[in-house]
Parts: structure tokens; sequence; C-alpha cells
């Protein structure tokens, strides 16, 4: 009766031991697999990496524009109108290349752009003919006057207006064929279009971040440098230093100034980033760097070697840049104190600089101004000292277009390029700026993407939200449709598209949910999940060890 008993309770510890083994692998582990699984949404990781092979396709859409008189009744015939192509390829690395095109059209002027034409004030003719022909951002016209024309003053030979229109005084003669009048003309359209839109430098410095810096021209990297990178924003300060408030009582009306110089600028270039204006005015703020007292001027100066020890001091007393996140532009207007009046900067050649002022890269400018000497009368101080704004404005003006990368343009020969005047910018200074943009977004954007896929392709346990998967969808559609508007010549919408593409590509990089920190190693997890169980496992696996030897020995007694 006790055998009996004993082997029954030996076989209902078999089957408790086997169910239980059962229970656990068929529920316990998929349950356990189910509810620890990392969630991680679905990523066009095959479109990321195409685009990790960047081959920008630009194309420029020209228009040539041929005056009456220029061309003879023959030349019109058998030139106008036609379309032709010029393409040219770059190739920078393995991964990196640019190829651009000019689309370029030849047509016979318009009744209404002849009239413009015929007149003899080229600047009433640029703005006539802008109301006429409402140009695309991007694209470039050229009207081609006869040799003769009076519109253009008798040295000049090129004429390059402020809106996206140019004039070209004619090289052809009635003499010429069509292949001879179309060489000439192609040879003066380029070199033009080489100053009214981009340069191969300029792409080339816009792909930085990808290629080597020693594959473009060093007037290029030196102004690619000075300029700030692409932002969805930009905060400006100016700040007034008065080191001596004893001596100066010192007023500047900065808000007029602001309103009336800087913000028509910041107003035309709205839509390439968001800008805010603050100012501030910092008392008993002076340089780090000791002036010279030069006795042949009776004045103070700092040399050009001199200059970038003059930032970090007076960096440290701002205070602008620490709860910003977009790049602050620094500009800053220093009195210097009476024991150091006048001060002036002086170049390398020991000469003072004109505008008193300088520009660090991608941080600011400073510029000194100095009292009238007459005013220094100590038994009189504080002295007032009223700020001339136009002047100190036109300064900060001229270092702010090229922080903001607009470059400086080396004029062509014989030619003439109209001031933006109340423009403050010219629409093809615009263009340029936006071409650059462009490139420089979308480059940013794919080496965005692509850092992101290989983060994520190396650590598998991080969880991938939707909201990061929509992002990267959205920036990968963006990439790639402002690569279509290129291609198309429309360069507004290209960099819009561009603009969504860094905005989707950094949200997704940045989101707080991906720090890798947040998520335990393999080895981690292991010394979490032993403790859980090796307690549970032992038992089962020694019932069924022991299940298994009577087996065995069942069969060995059969």
């Amino acid at each position: 009766m006790a055998a009996e008993a004993a082997a029954e309770e030996r076989s209902r510890g078999k089957y408790s031991a086997s169910c239980i083994t059962v229970v656990v692998i068929l529920l316990g582990l998929p349950l356990w697999w189910k509810t620890t699984e990392t969630y991680r949404a679905s990523l066009p990781y095959s479109q990321i990496n195409e685009l990790d092979i960047l081959l920008l396709d630009i194309s420029v859409p020209v228009e040539v524009v041929f005056a009456r008189g220029t061309l003879t009744t023959e030349q019109q015939k058998k030139l106008l109108p036609q379309t032709q192509f010029s393409q040219k390829m770059n190739q920078l690395d393995d991964k990196t290349g640019f190829k651009y095109r000019y689309e370029k059209t030849y047509r016979a002027a318009t009744g209404m752009e002849q009239d413009a034409i015929m007149g003899g004030n080229v600047e009433v003719a640029v703005v006539t003919l802008s109301r006429v022909y409402e140009s695309l951002a991007g694209s470039v016209v050229i009207y081609v006057v006869p040799a003769d024309s009076q519109l253009l003053p008798q040295e000049v030979s090129v004429y390059i207006g402020k809106h996206r229109a140019a004039f070209l005084r004619s090289p052809v003669t009635g003499s010429h064929s069509v292949e001879d009048v179309l060489q000439d003309i192609d040879d003066n359209v380029e070199e033009i279009l080489q100053t009214m839109s981009f340069t191969d430098d300029m792409v080339i410095a816009a792909l930085s971040n990808r290629v080597p810096s020693g594959m473009f021209g060093t007037d290029t990297f030196r102004d690619s440098m000075t300029a700030f990178k692409s932002s969805l924003g930009y905060e400006i300060t100016f700040s007034l230093l008065n080191p001596d408030p004893k001596s100066h009582n010192v007023c500047w009306e900065i808000e007029r100034a602001v309103n009336n110089y800087v913000q028509p600028f910041l107003d035309k270039l709205s839509f390439i980033a968001n800008f805010s204006v603050d100012s501030q005015i910092l008392y008993y703020a002076v340089l780090g760097v000791t002036p010279r007292f030069d006795k042949t001027s009776s004045s103070f100066s700092l040399n050009e070697d001199s200059l970038p020890h003059v930032i970090n001091p007076v960096e440290a007393k701002l205070g602008s840049s620490v709860a910003s996140s977009y790049p602050v532009l620094n500009f800053l207007l220093y009195v210097p104190e009476y024991s150091h009046s006048p001060l002036y900067i002086r170049d390398s050649n020991g000469s003072p600089v004109e505008s008193n002022a300088f520009h660090s890269s991608r941080w600011g400018g400073i510029m000194i101004y100095n009292v009238d000497q007459r005013q220094l009368n100590e038994t009189q101080l504080p002295v007032a000292v009223n700020i001339d704004m136009a002047r100190v404005m036109e300064v900060f003006l001229s270092q702010l277009r090229l922080l903001l990368g607009i470059q400086r343009v080396q004029p062509l020969s014989e030619s003439l390029v109209q001031s933006p005047g109340n423009m403050v910018v010219t629409d093809w200074e615009t263009d340029r700026l936006l071409w650059v943009r462009t490139v420089e977004n979308i480059a940013t954007a794919t080496n965005t993407l692509t850092s992101l896929a290989q983060l994520l392709d190396e650590i598998g346990n991080i969880v991938i939200n939707d909201n990061i998967a929509s992002e990267v969808y959205s920036a990968v559609a963006s990439v790639q449709r402002s690569l279509q508007e290129l291609e198309t010549g429309r360069l507004l919408p290209a960099f819009l598209a561009s603009k969504e593409a860094i905005t989707s590509s950094e949200k997704a990089f940045f989101d707080p949910s991906l720090l890798h920190l947040l998520y335990f190693p393999d080895d981690q997890k292991f010394a979490i999940y032993i403790p859980l169980f090796l307690p549970m496992c032992v038992p089962i696996v020694l019932s069924l060890l022991k299940t298994g030897k009577d087996l065995k020995w069942r069969k060995k007694v059969d």
C-alpha cells in the first residue's frame, strides 16, 4: 500500500513538473517576451541609404532678351526664339557631387520691354522692367542692348540691377554668324551669372560638412567660415559699452535706429529665418586689451593682432547666449574711457581702419566710437554724447550681411552694380543666399538622417516611437521634394522644403527618448533577469532531470 502511494506521488510530481514546464514554455516565455520587447516603429532605411549618396541636380532658368537693333533680320530669324542648355558637373568624392545647368531661353524683347530699354535712364528701366516682368527666385534675365545704346554709361558694358535683371552691351556685329553670336553672348552671360547666381565654390562651401575644406577657394572658404551656419532663427543683440559713465553720458536711439535701418533688412529675409532683436547698455565694461599710446598722433591704438583678445573678456559680460536656443549675433558699440581717448583700430600696415570696427567669424562685430575731443572738458564732466546712429548702423549692417552669408561680390571688368538703396539687399543677393542655404540644409538633413539610422541600427534596444518615425518620414520626403524642386529650377519651394527637412530631422535626432543612457546594455539585462528566472528554473530543471532518469530506468527494467 505504501509503495503504491509513493509511486502515485512520484507520478503526480512528474505530471506537475511537465505541466509547469509546458505552461512556462508555451505561455510564460511568449508573454514575458511580448511584454518586455522594445517597440521600434519602422523607418525608411533604404531611402536614407540612398540619400547618403548625395548628387545635387540644380537648374537655373535664364532668359536672354535681345532689344531691337542688336541683331540683323537674318540673325534674328535663325536665332530667335530657341532654348539651349549648358551643364557642368563636379564630383567631390564617392558620396557627394553636384551638377548644374543653365536653361537659357533666347527671345526678342516685347513692346513694353522695348519701351523701357529705349529710355535714357537705366535705373528707371530697372524699376519699369521689374514691374513688367515678375521673375521667380533664382531666375536671371539679361537684356542685350545695342552697342551704341545710351541706356548704359559709355564706359560700362554690363549693368547689374538690384532686382533679377542685368543689361549687356551687345558684342554682336552684322557680320557675325549665328554660331558666333551664341558664342559671344554665352561667354558674357556666364560671367554675369557667376555674379548674380551661385558659383562652384559657393556650392562646395555649402557642402563643407561632407567634403574636405581644401576643395574650395580661399575667399569662399573665408566667407563661409565668417557666416553663421543655416539656422531656423537668429538672435541679434546690440550692446552699448560705456566703461566710463562718470565722464560720458551716452545716449543712443537704438529703437529708432533698428526700425529705420535693421528691420527693413530683416523683413526682406524673414522667410529664411526668424529674427529677434534686443539691446542693452553695459557700464564699466572695459576691453580685455590695454591700448597702446601713439605719440605721433596723440591717440591710442589697438593693433590687428590684439583684436582676438578683445572678445573673450567682453563676451563674459554679455550673457545673451546663455538662455538662447538660436545662434546669437553680437554687435558692440564701445565708447572708450576718458583716459584712453581717442582710440583707433590699426591694420597690419599701421594705418587706421576707416570704419574703426572689426568683426569676428560666427560671433559678431565691435565698433569703437570716439567722442569729439572738443567736448572733453574736465570741468564739465560727464559729457553728453549723442551717438550718430546712421554711421553706426551702416557699419553694423555691413557686418550683419557678412555674418548671415551675403557674400562680397567681385564686380566684372567694365561693369556697374546698382546699389540696393532702400531695399537694403538686392533680389539676386537674396537668391545667392537661398542657393547656399538650400544646399546647406539638404547636406545637414541627409547627414542627420544617416547618423540617426546608424545609431538606431547599432543600439537595437532603443525605443523608436511613432512620433520619431513620423518626423523621419517627413524629413526624407522633404529632402526628396527639395531635390526635385532644385532639378526643376524652383528655388523658393526647394528652400522651403529643405527648411522642413532640417526641422524634422533635428526633431527626430534630438528626441529625449533616444538617449542611449536610458537603456540597459545586454550584460546588465542578464544581471537583472538571472535573479528572477534562476530560482524558478532550478526546481523545474531538476524535476525534468529526475523524470528523465525514471524513464530511462523503466526502459531498462522493461
